[in-house]
């Protein structure tokens, strides 16, 4: 049985979290352009977005966003680094750290406030 190390998991993550963003943006720029139509459409799809499920799903494009912008600099370091290669396995636990690191606070501002509008 093939067992993925880290940096076919890597890969899988990297792309998983491009489309997750690339998606996001479809759905904002499909979003924001409904303002041409008025208040009376775009007021209620904006009242539909703004809803505890699709805050949750907004935190998880954020943590794709940091994560898929510090695994591209773990990527352009193997590029172009001798040692890039050599040590990609600890870059890579590196990006989760940091993705970790930098996607704690934003839980903890966020996550209060999306119970709160859940209650």
């Amino acid at each position: 049985m093939y067992r993925g190390r880290e940096g076919q998991w890597a890969f899988v993550l990297h792309r998983l979290s491009g489309l997750a963003v690339a998606f996001y943006l479809y759905i904002h720029v499909a979003n924001i352009s409904l303002a041409m139509f008025g208040p009376e459409v775009a007021g209620p799809i904006l009242d539909f977005f703004h809803q505890g499920a699709f805050r949750i799903g907004l935190v998880l494009v954020m943590a794709g966003v940091v994560y898929h912008a510090l695994n591209g600099l773990r990527i352009i370091i193997m590029d172009f680094t001798d040692w890039g290669v050599k040590y990609q396995r600890q870059l890579w636990y590196g990006v989760l750290a940091l993705t970790a690191a930098i996607g704690a606070p934003v839980l903890y501002i966020v996550v209060p406030q999306i119970i709160q509008d859940l209650s």
